[in-house]
């Protein structure tokens, strides 16, 4: 007769470990990955979803994937209701129009224009993602407004199309000698980046209002051609120019800088951060 195996000696099965989508691996994260990083539950995320305040992206209909993008808004999130006490709709209110849409995977108008804006350029989809430093996957879920993009792609994404941001938000360049703060034309990329013309129609320079929330910034390095100036109104931000020179910014402090240094930046504060952003020529 065959000797008797011990329990010891039986080796138990092997489960197999659920495998993840291919897009999880090209930057995205999955709900676990996310709520870890976060310190929610998952459930957590899945209510944000079910209210309208996320649109996170679907794997063939049955992953829910989390963009790099989408990681800032959630810090955001969950930043207005542990500190600043918000209900959904003050969150809503904050996050800007696109949160308070009646269903969170309603296209946001953006996706659609870079879209089209991709094909009158006649760039293919992986060769478009390559000129502004993203995953494929990425600027599909962009233009089909499953995902947001940061302050530096769509910056990135507008000057490989050949155009700008204001065009992007399809905001006239109409020549105002006076804005009053009720008329200010407000550019917001759900990235915790609040941008406010404070002069439209100019032809050399350009003035924005800056308020970044605290733990966002561009999410990346931009450039282009001209000069900058910065001055800070309240709270800190951290810029950073060709990865070689960091530079951290308080209040009434004044900055200048050439256009063609890749920047990028970061409130690391724990207050919005307001500042006066003006360059010049026009870019935005």
């Amino acid at each position: 007769m065959p000797p008797k195996r011990t329990a010891s000696s039986v080796s138990p099965p092997r489960r197999k470990r659920p495998r993840q989508p291919a897009a999880s691996r090209l930057g995205f994260l999955t709900v676990g990955q996310t709520a870890r990083i976060l310190g929610v539950s998952a459930s957590t995320l899945r209510m944000w979803e079910s209210v309208g305040l996320i649109a996170p992206v679907r794997s063939n209909g049955k992953y829910r994937l989390y963009s790099p993008e989408l990681l800032k808004v959630l810090k955001r999130i969950k930043y207005l209701r542990a500190v600043q006490h918000l209900n959904v709709p003050g969150i809503k209110r904050e996050l800007g129009p696109a949160a308070d849409s009646r269903s969170p995977r309603e296209p946001r108008p953006l996706g659609p224009k870079l879209q089209r804006l991709r094909a009158r350029a006649g760039f293919p989809l992986a060769d478009a993602a390559r000129r502004a430093g993203i995953s494929t996957g990425f600027l599909s879920s962009v233009e089909r407004g499953q995902a947001n993009a940061s302050v530096a792609t769509v910056q990135r994404l507008a000057a490989a199309y050949g155009t700008t941001v204001m065009d992007l938000f399809q905001t006239a360049r109409v020549r105002d000698r006076l804005v009053r703060p009720g008329d200010r034309r407000v550019l917001e990329m759900h990235s915790g980046v609040r941008r406010e013309l404070l002069s439209t129609g100019a032809t050399l320079l350009q003035s924005m209002l800056f308020r970044v929330a605290p733990h966002s910034g561009s999410d990346g390095a931009y450039s282009h051609r001209g000069e900058e100036f910065i001055y800070m109104l309240s709270g800190a931000l951290e810029i950073w120019l060709d990865e070689l020179e960091c530079f951290m910014l308080h209040e009434g402090d004044g900055f200048c800088f050439e256009s063609t240094l890749g920047r990028r930046w970061f409130n690391p504060g724990k207050v919005e951060a307001v500042l006066l952003w003006i360059n010049t020529p026009p870019t935005f």
